[in-house]
C-alpha cells in the first residue's frame, strides 16, 4: 500500500492545475509553468483546494505509480509557488567560479578553465569570499532539472577521498580515507 501516494496535495494560491487529455497534468504558478504526463492507471481528483490521486487497481507496478506522480507533481507544486535551490562548494586551493549570465565559468586546476552553459529555467549566483570556498547557487523552479544541472557540474570534479577536494554540495559528507602510512625503519 502505497502511504505516500495516499496523501494530498496542498494546492497554494496562485497555483493553477490542468488536468488534459490523456492524464497530461500542467501546473502554472508565479515561477513558471511545468507538464507532466500520468499514467493511465492513476486518476486525478481535484476537491477545494487539494489534489488527491487514486488508483485504478492493486497491481505491484500501479501502487509504484501511485507514489511516484504524487511526489512528482507535489515538487512540481512547490517549484512554481516557491522555487528549488542547489548550493555547490569548491574546496580546493586556486578553485575558483564565476558567473556571465548563464554561462558559469570554473577554474579547477585544470589547464584550463571549464565554461559549462546553463538553461534558461535556471538562475545561478556565484559567490566568492576571502578564506571560505566558492559557492555556486542555483535556483529554479524545476526540481529534476536543477537536480540533473547540479550533478552534472559536481562530475566536473568529485570530491577525492584524501584530501576532500572537488565540487560538493553544501553539507555533504565526504568519506575519508587515510593516506600512506610513514615508511618503517
Amino acid at each position: 500500500m502505497s502511504r505516500i501516494g495516499l496523501a494530498p496535495i496542498e494546492v497554494p494560491q496562485g497555483v493553477e492545475i490542468t488536468v488534459g487529455d490523456e492524464n497530461t497534468v500542467t501546473v502554472k504558478g508565479t515561477l513558471g509553468t511545468l507538464t507532466q504526463k500520468v499514467n493511465g492507471a492513476i486518476k486525478i481528483e481535484q476537491k477545494d483546494g487539494t489534489l488527491e490521486l487514486v488508483r485504478e487497481n492493486e497491481q505491484k507496478q500501479t501502487k509504484a505509480y501511485h507514489g511516484l506522480y504524487r511526489s512528482l507533481l507535489n515538487n512540481m507544486i512547490t517549484g512554481v509557488s516557491k522555487g528549488w535551490e542547489k548550493k555547490l562548494e569548491l574546496v580546493g586551493v586556486g578553485y575558483r567560479a564565476s558567473n556571465n549570465g548563464q554561462e558559469l565559468e570554473l577554474s579547477l586546476g585544470f589547464s584550463h578553465n571549464v565554461v559549462f552553459l546553463l538553461p534558461e529555467e535556471i538562475k545561478i549566483e556565484t559567490v566568492t569570499e576571502r578564506g571560505k570556498n566558492p559557492l555556486v547557487t542555483l535556483k529554479s523552479y524545476d526540481k529534476q532539472l536543477i537536480g540533473q544541472v547540479a550533478a552534472k557540474i559536481r562530475s566536473l570534479r568529485k570530491p577525492e577521498p584524501y584530501k576532500g577536494k572537488g565540487i560538493r554540495f553544501v553539507g555533504e559528507q565526504i568519506r575519508r580515507k587515510a593516506g600512506k602510512s610513514a615508511a618503517k625503519k
